[in-house]
This record gives C-alpha cells, sequence and structure tokens, in this order.
C-alpha cells in the first residue's frame, strides 16, 4: 500500500476500519469503484461471500442487551437504548434503513429474529461496528432501486397492528420524512392537498405503494395548476 498516494491510502483505511475487510478487498472494491467511497461499499455489500462471519455469541448479546425485561422482543425503550448506543436521533431516517434490513414487521419494535437477522445481513456484531454502517445504510439512500425498496416497506412497516390501513397523519410524515431526503419541492404542497381532500379516506384505505392512487396524482395536478403553484403546459 505504500506505492499508493496519501489520499487513496486514507480511503483504503477508512474502507477496512468500516467493513473490517482485509486490505486486498479494500484495493479491490475501491479500484472497481474508481476510489469512490459510497460506490466500493456498495460493491462490498453486494458480494455476501466477502463479509466477515458475524459471532452468533455476540449477537445474542447485542438482542440481550436492548431486549425487553418481560417480552421477548426488542421494543420502544429498547430501540432508544439502540439509538442512543449509536449516536442516532431516533427520528434520523437511517433508523428506517435499519429496519428494512432487519424486515422488521412492525414500527418499534424488533423481533429476536429480525434483529439478529438484520445484523448478520450486514456483516455487525458489535457496537463499534453497527456504528460503523450507519454511513453505509446512508448512502443507501442514494441509490435509486434501494431507495424504491425503502419506500415501498416503510408504508407498511407504519401500519399499526392489526389495521390493513395507514393513518393519514402518519402517512404524510412517512413522505415529509422519505422527500426531505431527495429534496422535493412540491412534498409540502402534496401532503397539503391530502388534508383538504374531502373525499379522502382519512385511513387511506384506498392506499397502493405501487400505483401512487392514479386518480389522486390527476387531482394532485389539477390543484397545483389552479393554485398557481405550476403552470399548464399548452
Amino acid at each position: 500500500m505504500h506505492k499508493l498516494g496519501r489520499g487513496h491510502r486514507d480511503k483504503v483505511q477508512q474502507f477496512m476500519a468500516i467493513t473490517g475487510a482485509s486490505e486486498k478487498v479494500a484495493l479491490q472494491a475501491l479500484k472497481a469503484s474508481d476510489w469512490h467511497l459510497e460506490g466500493a461499499f456498495d460493491i462490498f455489500y453486494s458480494q455476501p461471500q466477502v463479509k466477515a462471519v458475524p459471532d452468533s455469541r455476540h449477537l445474542e448479546e447485542l438482542y440481550n442487551r436492548y431486549k425487553d425485561p418481560y417480552v421477548d422482543m426488542i421494543l420502544a425503550d429498547g430501540i432508544s437504548l439502540l439509538c442512543n448506543d449509536l449516536q442516532v436521533d431516533p427520528q434520523d431516517i437511517v433508523m428506517l434503513v435499519v429496519s428494512w434490513h432487519m424486515k422488521a414487521a412492525t414500527m418499534c419494535e424488533f423481533s429476536k429474529q429480525e434483529f439478529i437477522g438484520g445484523l448478520q445481513s450486514l456483516g455487525v456484531d458489535s457496537l463499534e461496528k453497527f456504528r460503523e454502517r450507519i454511513q453505509f445504510m446512508r448512502s443507501e439512500l442514494k441509490d435509486e432501486q434501494k431507495f424504491r425498496e425503502i419506500y415501498n416497506f416503510a408504508f407498511g412497516w407504519a401500519k399499526e397492528k392489526g389495521q390493513k390501513s395507514l393513518a393519514l397523519d402518519t402517512a404524510i410524515g412517512m413522505w415529509q420524512l422519505l422527500f426531505a431526503e431527495k429534496h422535493w419541492p412540491l412534498v409540502d404542497h402534496w401532503c397539503q392537498f391530502l388534508q383538504s381532500m374531502q373525499t379522502v379516506d382519512p385511513a387511506l384505505s384506498n392506499y397502493d405503494a405501487e400505483g401512487a392512487w392514479p386518480y389522486l396524482i390527476d387531482e394532485f395536478v389539477e390543484y397545483l395548476i389552479e393554485n398557481g403553484i405550476v403552470q399548464k403546459s399548452s
């Protein structure tokens, strides 16, 4: 590595520290990504065979640290402690990405299988490694395909247990959270439009993450034109 320039050496060291990969693997991933760290992370994490195998005993210890004392699950208090340990605000969108990796069924709780399975998929078996993965998980939001998957996951994850639909206020909160990442200039207008609609089921029983309410999109366009937010094309 002594033949590399200082900037490249620093990236190799940073990559190794975050991923736990060998110098050889770090060099391969960085060269393949033209020395872009985020691209190198994507390459590394798309190849499960190069990940370090998490220690099952350490995974069990982590789970027990956050597990509820009365229920065999991690609940709100445990997640709050986890956020504190990760030095992440509970409202930070990266916690949505964490839940996506864990395939969590419900907001603010992780089953043992979800928690341990998610950490295994991330190659994590310690708090230090978990903290180091935060940067990578943030970068996943910039990947269009992964963002689409996270977006679709979010609206099922945010539903109350036993509910088939999502409350309007919760859906609006999700849109504001997700599209803040994309800097979509119309997100506030979209949320105001939904709140002003008298015909929308408050429980969003007609919500379709794939279809995105085609009839509402048309009405939203009309709303934008009528309020002078956009100009009608000739």
